[in-house]
């Protein structure tokens, strides 16, 4: 029988967890090396820019943390992130994000993150832009346009042009028919 400590628990927890500091893993647990289809050696030490989709969306994210952590250093969030274990390291899926930073006047010094893969719950069924998959991540959230654009930094018309071409690709006529496809499997 294993002895229960600190380590062993977060080594077998049943969630991907990472602390980190300055973006960079510096240790994390069998669930999440699973759930990304890494080694340890491929992520620690390594940028968390590696599990996502593109460069753009890593930065994206970044500056999205830190202009929406709240008071007590906590964030989450549902987005796309991909697995390094798929054919040139191709397969997205989403993800529930959560965590802590340590100092929330310093987001990214410090921090502990949860993963969650949601791909058994909801899959990606079309081939999406970066830019389309924050919106949709949004949208789920239930966010209107006008918050989407305040928390990317953009217009609420822009918004409202992804959110249309969601719509086409998903054969929605509605946004809650959108959201509807967008979260079944």
């Amino acid at each position: 029988m294993t002895d229960l400590d600190y380590r062993t628990a977060f080594d077998l927890a049943p969630i991907g967890m990472v602390l980190s500091r300055n973006r960079l893993m510096v240790d994390c647990n069998q669930q999440l090396l699973a759930m990304f289809g890494a080694q340890r050696d491929q992520l620690i030490g390594q940028s968390f820019e590696v599990l996502y989709p593109s460069t753009a969306e890593f930065e994206r994210t970044g500056a999205r943390i830190v202009a929406s952590l709240g008071r007590d250093g906590r964030y989450a969030d549902e987005r796309v992130m991909r697995r390094l274990s798929a054919p040139a390291g191709s397969e997205l899926f989403w993800c529930h994000v959560s965590g802590r930073a340590l100092d929330p006047a310093q987001p990214h010094a410090a921090g502990i993150w949860t993963f969650e893969d949601l791909s058994a719950v909801r899959q990606l069924k079309a081939d999406l832009t970066p830019r389309e998959r924050e919106i949709a991540a949004l949208l789920i959230e239930g966010l209107t346009s006008k918050l989407i654009g305040k928390r990317l930094v953009i217009s609420p018309r822009t918004v409202d042009v992804y959110r249309a071409r969601l719509m086409r690709k998903y054969e929605a006529a509605t946004t809650p028919e959108l959201v509807h496809k967008l979260l079944s499997a």
